[in-house]
């Protein structure tokens, strides 16, 4: 069974997040998640995920606190997410052809996201805890 170790940007506006779609084709194909990307051989994650933001999105990020580590056994693959707290510098622009979307933290839970974040929106929208800041 492969193994992905994936860095994830947590992109927040005010109330909302920064969610792209993943391609149908794509492993689990139309859902929407966080935006970054598998990590090549001999990358650091913080690198992997400033990498895949300039890729897909076409902006520079800075990378900041990590604020969960989540893995989950897919039939196909193991992967090990860990979610950044993230800015850009620029206005993200779908540069692969996705959809994206700000999406209300409200929201989250009604969108089909991949089973291995359910932890970090989770995180993300107990008790309306992240009214100041991203973790509480």
């Amino acid at each position: 069974m492969r193994h992905l170790v994936v860095a994830a940007a947590v992109i927040r506006r005010g109330p909302t997040f920064l969610l792209t779609r993943r391609a149908a084709a794509a492993h689990l194909g139309g859902m929407w998640e966080f935006p970054g990307g598998k990590t090549e051989p001999g990358e650091s994650i913080d690198a992997a995920l400033v990498r895949e933001i300039r890729e897909e999105l076409g902006c520079e990020a800075t990378v900041g606190p990590l604020l969960l580590v989540a893995s989950h056994v897919y039939p196909e693959v193991r992967v090990q997410l860990h979610f950044f707290e993230t800015t850009l510098r620029g206005e993200p622009t779908p540069q692969l052809g996705q959809q994206m979307a700000w999406v209300d933290r409200d929201d989250l839970r009604t969108l089909p996201l991949p089973a291995a974040d359910a932890d970090l929106v989770a995180l993300l929208t107990r008790d309306r805890a992240t009214d100041d800041g991203l973790v509480p």
